[in-house]
């Protein structure tokens, strides 16, 4: 008879194997489905992992790991935060859009004036509008004692109807000839988010995710604050008797993860995506959920987390533009890692013991 035991102490061992464990199932049970579909799973597994950074296009796909890894790690970062104190916010994907519509907005209204000004305070009114719709369940959550997955999530739907609303409407290109869509912003020099780096893939938002990166691992372990959350989400009655506010908690953690992920959804707009379109969201922000717990909540394996995880989009296109992959294919291999993760993170807490039922 199998059953789980539970452990005296969490061990130290699967906390740092679980990531690696969950990614080697994931590309064994993907080359099971990979061959499911007619692939050659061998060579598929190969083309989504290895060749965008050992094939002979390499030096192109290369650059595409920071431009796709900048915005998952960005709002992965701020997701953390909340996760590690209890708090689940689920919907960073709508506050990823409102981000990039409140950037892309401030711009347009610029335009087509050139001025350095005009990029600083599109990033100010991305953060600032990511932050003020995260704040909506936020408040709800202290308030009114609401479900913040719950109002977060249903958000998204709204955050959608409404970047919708932007192509089609307030935002359109008005010498488009009524195609939705904005303006592009990436030739819009003021208010383009280009490379530092010529063919490096390094621009503003890499830039800030780097940095984010180390704020956080300096606020959660070397700050008090840092030290708050992790007792929150730990033991929130011990956290209460040490004096956290847990009320301010919640909002400040929403607001973290609200601005950061704005902060992506800008970066986005005005670089890599270009302009407000109706599909101008790819699911970034559901993503990074899974980027989250793949870094173990921390900001260095958050880091790595990311790579990774731009690492099975680039291939993925590969795939679909070499092999007639389906995309599908590959967003069912992205969430086999979050399930894997969550199966083998079992045994961080419990062992597996084989043993013969009792009798009475």
């Amino acid at each position: 008879m199998i059953m789980l035991e539970k452990r005296p102490q969490p061990s130290r061992g699967w906390i740092f194997a679980t990531p690696v464990v969950a990614v080697l199932m994931t590309m064994f049970f993907g080359a099971l489905l990979f061959a499911a579909l007619g692939q050659d799973p061998l060579v598929t597994i190969r083309t989504i992992f290895l060749d965008p950074l050992f094939s002979e296009f390499a030096w192109f796909y290369r650059p595409q790991l920071l431009i796709k890894g900048a915005p998952l790690v960005l709002i992965a970062i701020g997701l953390s935060f909340g996760f590690r104190a209890g708090i689940w916010n689920i919907g960073a994907e709508g506050q990823y859009i409102v981000g990039a519509i409140c950037g892309a907005a401030v711009g347009l209204a610029f335009y087509p004036m050139e001025s350095f000004i005009i990029f600083p305070l599109m990033i100010i009114a991305g953060a600032i509008g990511g932050l003020m719709w995260a704040m909506i369940p936020g408040v709800l959550r202290v308030r009114f004692g609401t479900n913040e997955i719950l109002v977060s999530l249903m958000l998204v739907y709204v955050a959608e109807q409404l970047l919708a609303s932007m192509a089609l409407g307030a935002l359109r290109n008005p010498d488009g000839m009524g195609f939705p869509g904005s303006r592009n912003l990436s030739q819009y020099d003021s208010a383009a988010n280009l490379e530092i780096i010529a063919g490096s893939g390094m621009h503003w938002g890499v830039v800030t995710a780097f940095i984010a990166v180390i704020l956080a691992y300096i606020a959660l372990s070397r700050h008090i604050f840092g030290f708050n959350v992790r007792l929150s989400g730990q033991s929130p009655r011990a956290a209460r008797f040490a004096g956290v506010n847990p009320g301010k908690l919640i909002l400040i953690c929403m607001g973290i993860s609200g601005a950061l992920a704005g902060l992506a959804g800008l970066f986005e707009v005005a670089g890599p995506a270009g302009q407000i379109s109706i599909d101008f969201n790819v699911g970034y922000g559901f993503t990074a959920i899974i980027v989250a717990f793949l870094g173990r909540l921390h900001p260095v394996g958050i880091l790595l987390a990311g790579g990774l995880m731009a690492l099975t989009y680039i291939g993925g296109e590969i795939a679909q533009s070499n092999l007639g992959l389906p995309i599908a294919a590959i967003q069912i291999l992205q969430g086999m890692l979050l399930f894997f993760l969550l199966a083998v993170d079992v045994l961080t807490n419990y062992r597996i013991k084989f043993g013969r039922e009792r009798t009475a």
